[in-house]
C-alpha cells in the first residue's frame, strides 16, 4: 500500500520521510558515501549526469547519496517542494540570496535578523554592489513596503530572532512581499519545523542552521535550503534572468527545466560553483538528529519557558526576552505561531550591567560558555562582547543588546538543576557587586541547592 508521506504525523516523518527512490541497497540506515566523485559507465552517461538529463551522482560538490536524503527529509518536515543541502547555516543564506540578487539589487531585511547575518547582508554582500534596507518595526506592513524598491529581489526575516526572542508575522510579511512580486526568505534556526513551518504561512524559500536544531547534538555544521515550490518565477517580470533567460547545458533555462523549482534548481548550481558541499559524514549525523528532532525540541521549549518564569521572578533580573511570557511584546504572535512551544533560545539583562555578566558566567557550572545554541547541553553566552561586539554602543543600544544581556540556550537537562545552577551564578554576583540584590534569590521549587550543583559539576 501506498504511503503519501504529507498525511503522516510530524514524529513519523522525521523517521521515514524522503526515502522513495533512496539508494540504500536494503541497508536500514542511510548509508555514508564518503566519495568525492561518482564512476561514469561512458561518454553519454558522463554527457548526461553534467547536463542534468540524469538522475545519477557526478561529483559530492554537486550532489551525494547521502545529502541527498538529508535534503528530502527535511523539505517533507518544511513542507517544501526540495532543498539543498550545504555545509553552514551561513552557506545557506548566501547559497540563497545569492541565487536571486546580483550586483545593483537590493535586499529588504528584518532589523533583527542575527548579526552574522547582518553583517553579510550590509558588508560583504555591498561590497559586491548588492544594497540592504533593514525594517526595525516588523509588525507594521507599511515599513516594509516603504523599504521596497524597483531594484529589490527578495525580504528576509527570521521566524524567531536571535538574541532577543522577537516573532515574526510570517503571512503579513508575506502577503507584502508577494504584493510586489518578490519571494519572502525565512531562516528558521530557533523555531525548526517542529514549531514553525513558515511556508505554510506564506513563505517561499526557508534556510536553517543544521548546526542546530536539526542536529541537535552540537558536534557538526550544516546548512540548508528549502524551497517551498511555489513562486511563479515566470511572471517575475524579468527580475530574475538567471532564471527566466540564462540557459544551461542542456538548452534550457531553470524555469524551463524545473519550473516552480527553478530556484532550487539554479542555487544548487550557485553552491557547486562557490562550493560550500557538506561531508556526506556530516549530513548523515544531521540526519540522525532530525529522527529525535520533536522529542528534544517539545523539551528544550518546556524547561525554557520554566527558567524564563523563573528568572523573571528574581530580583537581579532586569528584563527577560522570552515570547512565552506575557510581558514579551510579541507574546500574542507566539501564542498564533508557535502553539506546541516558544523555542529554547532567549535573553535576559542582569543588573549591574558588564561586570554582572562576568560574574554571572564565571560563576556558572552546567551552563556552557561558547557561541552556539541548539545543542543538548545548555550555553550561555554574552552578545554584548561577541556577536554584536563590531557595532556600537548606539547600535547595540537601538538593537536593546545592553552590558548585563546574556543569551541561553537551554538544553535537555532537568530544568531544576539548571535553575539551581543560576541560582548560583545570581548568589556569585551578589557576593560580587555590593548592591546587586537585597537578599538571595528566590529557591528553584523542586531543585537541588545550588551549592550541590558547583560541586557535582566542579
Amino acid at each position: 500500500m501506498h504511503i503519501d508521506e504529507r498525511e503522516l504525523g510530524f514524529a513519523t516523518r522525521q523517521l521515514h520521510a524522503g526515502k522513495a527512490g533512496d539508494d540504500t541497497h536494503g541497508a536500514r540506515a542511510t548509508p555514508i558515501y564518503l566519495t568525492a566523485g561518482f564512476e561514469f559507465e561512458g561518454l553519454d552517461d558522463g554527457r548526461a549526469r553534467f547536463d542534468g538529463t540524469s538522475d545519477g551522482y557526478s561529483y559530492t560538490r554537486v550532489a551525494n547519496p547521502t545529502n541527498a536524503a538529508v535534503e528530502r527529509r527535511i523539505a517533507a518536515l518544511e513542507g517544501g517542494a526540495g532543498a539543498l543541502l550545504v555545509s553552514t547555516g551561513q552557506a545557506a543564506t548566501t547559497t540563497a540570496v545569492l541565487a536571486l540578487a546580483a550586483a545593483g539589487d537590493h535586499i529588504v531585511s528584518s532589523a533583527h535578523a542575527y548579526e552574522g547575518t547582518r553583517e553579510l547582508l550590509r558588508d560583504n554582500l555591498g561590497r559586491l554592489g548588492i544594497t540592504v534596507d533593514f525594517v526595525a518595526d516588523t509588525r507594521n506592513p507599511d515599513a516594509w513596503a516603504a523599504a521596497i524598491r524597483p531594484e529589490t529581489r527578495l525580504v528576509f526575516a527570521e521566524s524567531i530572532a536571535n538574541p532577543r526572542n522577537q516573532v515574526l508575522d510570517v503571512r503579513l510579511v508575506a502577503d507584502v512581499a508577494h504584493r510586489h512580486g518578490l519571494p519572502l526568505v525565512i531562516d528558521n534556526t530557533l523555531a525548526s519545523p517542529f514549531l514553525l513551518r513558515p511556508i505554510e504561512h506564506g513563505a517561499d524559500v526557508v534556510v536553517h542552521s543544521a548546526s542546530k536544531f536539526l542536529a541537535g547534538h552540537g558536534t557538526v555544521l550544516g546548512g540548508v535550503v528549502v524551497d517551498g515550490g511555489w513562486f511563479d518565477w515566470a511572471s517575475s517580470a524579468g527580475r530574475y534572468p538567471q532564471l527566466t533567460e540564462q540557459r544551461g547545458a542542456d538548452g534550457r533555462t531553470p524555469v524551463e527545466r524545473s519550473g516552480s523549482n527553478a530556484l532550487l534548481d539554479y542555487a544548487r548550481s550557485v553552491a557547486m560553483r562557490f562550493g560550500p558541499a557538506p561531508s556526506p559524514l556530516n549530513a548523515f549525523l544531521i540526519l540522525q538528529g532530525v529522527e529525535t528532532l520533536s522529542l528534544r525540541v517539545r523539551q528544550h521549549s518546556a524547561s525554557a519557558l520554566e527558567i524564563a518564569r523563573w528568572l523573571a521572578a528574581q530580583p537581579g533580573v532586569e528584563s527577560v526576552d522570552y515570547s512565552g511570557l506575557a510581558s514579551h511584546p510579541d507574546h500574542d504572535l507566539a501564542v498564533r505561531y508557535l502553539p506546541d512551544g516558544f523555542g529554547s533560545v532567549f535573553s535576559f539583562t542582569l543588573r549591574g550591567g558588564l561586570a554582572a555578566a562576568d560574574a554571572f558566567t564565571r560563576a556558572l557550572r552546567l551552563f556552557t560558555h561558547m557561541t552556539h545554541l541548539g545543542d543538548s547541553r545548555s550555553l550561555v553566552l554574552h552578545p554584548g562582547t561577541t556577536t554584536h561586539a563590531l557595532r556600537t554602543d548606539d547600535e547595540r543600544d537601538a538593537a536593546g543588546i545592553g552590558p548585563g544581556l546574556l543569551r541561553l540556550s537551554i538544553g535537555l537537562e532537568d530544568a531544576p538543576d539548571l535553575i539551581a545552577d543560576l541560582a548560583n551564578a545570581l548568589e556569585a554576583v551578589a557576593a560580587a557587586i555590593p548592591g546587586f540584590v537585597d537578599g538571595p534569590p528566590a529557591a528553584p521549587a523542586g531543585g537541588v541547592p545550588a551549592d550541590a550543583v558547583a560541586e557535582a559539576a566542579a
